[in-house]
């Protein structure tokens, strides 16, 4: 049985090919969106480019027939301008002259002529005026993985017979060797991912254990364990495997994604991993480092940072600083760097472009190589921001996606639609993207802040 979907505006400005994402279904616009959309095609940024697509194929459907009548689209539903059912009653106190409200009105007044429609909306306040006027409404979730408790980790533990454990440095061992053991003690067969990291633990001795990684089926031994990248060196098991991920060359895996909560040393290690492998002449394979961190407030993109110093530690790359100046104190070893001396190191680092900082706005129609790119706070990027950015990544170039699902600032995101996420589940099992998820118990601050991240 078709359905009818009523949009909101929101769904389209984040996901532009929402129009062709609904089947054999009938898509309802209220005038309002199409005048949302005019607003914002002059917006600079993912928001204007995104309203201007969604015009473009308006414009399109429009030379095909009617829209106010309906046009066929190609899954086999139609789609259609609604101008109608203005004069609804609203519940007491809600503005009938809001954009909201007038999408709320055209989905009551459809169902008030027996059309069953549905509203589909990011917002969940929306969500809930729908309720409130017993209007069905629901999330867009075509770009939605499952359930962030079951998304991937990129790491497993496994048993392994313990003669192969000791011959595992020298030639790895089969994957069909390795098994896990249920709360019962049953032993199942090992189900592997490519790429994935695995800490192997002997049969017969608990305590003996070797780290490695999936490849081909065969579980390989960690290529890096032994480097120290710009003098950091791992303290957890976590740390050796994303030491691994940021370690391996471009050419074999241009694409690492980490994940974990606030305190794991996730950017610390990629800017540490970046630094070794852009300074240090033996180890050098990139020409720079591109830092980007999206904006909490979605799409109010605040530029290129350039030449000066207050320009450079904004409150947006604040954190990437604080990382650069335990860093930096960290190399010089023998004593701590004053706060002149440590400024001067990062506006050096900064001024000679080892290290550039950028806003997400200036990825948009760029090609970059060579370059190590990291993405911090990805969780907060859209999955159509994330694709564009692996899309565009040229040779030679490192792409390291960080973040935290639990930590969405985004208003329009949540822990199942943001494109870390979506970048974790699409490229999984991928030889040419390498994953991990770091635990709380790897925290690298404060007593207080574990002990805080577990109880709170």
């Amino acid at each position: 049985m078709q359905k009818t979907y009523v949009l909101d505006t929101n769904i389209l400005i984040q996901a532009p090919y929402a129009l062709e994402s609904f089947e054999d279904n009938h898509i309802v616009l209220p005038l309002a969106v199409l005048e949302a959309l005019d607003e914002l095609q002059q917006a600079e940024g993912d928001q204007g480019g995104n309203a201007r697509q969604v015009i473009r194929y308006l414009e399109q459907m429009r030379l095909r027939g009617n829209l106010v009548e309906g046009v066929a689209l190609p899954g086999g539903g139609t789609l259609r301008l609604e101008v109608n059912h203005v004069n609804v009653t609203l519940p007491h106190g809600m503005n009938p002259d809001s954009s909201s409200s007038r999408v709320l009105k055209v989905c009551k007044g459809l169902m008030d002529d027996g059309v069953p429609a549905i509203l589909v909306t990011r917002d969940i306040v929306i969500r809930i005026q729908a309720q409130m006027m017993g209007v069905p409404a629901e999330d867009f979730t075509t770009d939605q993985v499952s359930g962030s408790t079951g998304l991937y980790t990129g790491r497993a533990e496994m048993y392994v017979p313990d003669e192969l454990l000791s011959t595992f440095k020298k030639k790895g061992v089969a994957a069909e060797s390795l098994y896990t053991v249920d709360q019962e003690g049953q032993k199942h067969h090992a189900m592997l991912t490519e790429n994935q990291f695995i800490l192997l633990r002997s049969d017969t001795e608990e305590k003996k254990t070797m780290l490695g990684r999936f490849q081909g089926g065969m579980v390989m031994p960690l290529r890096y364990h032994s480097r120290k990248p710009f003098g950091v060196k791992p303290r957890s098991v976590g740390q050796q495997f994303m030491q691994e991920a940021l370690m391996l060359p471009a050419e074999e895996a241009p694409l690492a994604i980490i994940m974990g909560p606030a305190g794991t040393a996730k950017t610390f290690y990629s800017l540490a991993a970046g630094l070794e492998q852009v300074m240090e002449p033996e180890a050098r394979a990139y020409r720079k480092i591109l830092v980007c961190r999206p904006n909490a407030q979605f799409d109010q993109d605040i530029g290129f940072l350039p030449g000066s110093e207050q320009e450079k530690i904004s409150p947006l790359m604040r954190p990437i600083v604080d990382n650069l100046e335990i860093l930096l104190d960290l190399e010089q070893k023998k004593e701590k760097s004053g706060e002149a001396e440590l400024r001067s190191r990062i506006n050096y680092l900064f001024d000679t472009g080892i290290i550039t900082a950028e806003a997400m706005n200036f990825m948009r129609g760029r090609s970059i190589t060579d370059t190590w790119l990291i993405i911090d706070e990805a969780q907060n990027l859209t999955p159509r921001q994330v694709k564009g950015i692996i899309t565009r990544v040229g040779r030679g170039t490192k792409v390291i996606l960080l973040g935290d699902p639990a930590q969405i600032d985004h208003p329009l995101l949540n822990e199942s639609s943001n494109g870390l996420v979506y970048a974790s589940e699409r490229m999984k099992g991928s030889p040419l993207c390498v994953q991990l998820t770091m635990q709380t118990d790897e925290c690298e601050r404060s007593a207080l802040a574990l002990d805080a991240a577990m109880r709170m």
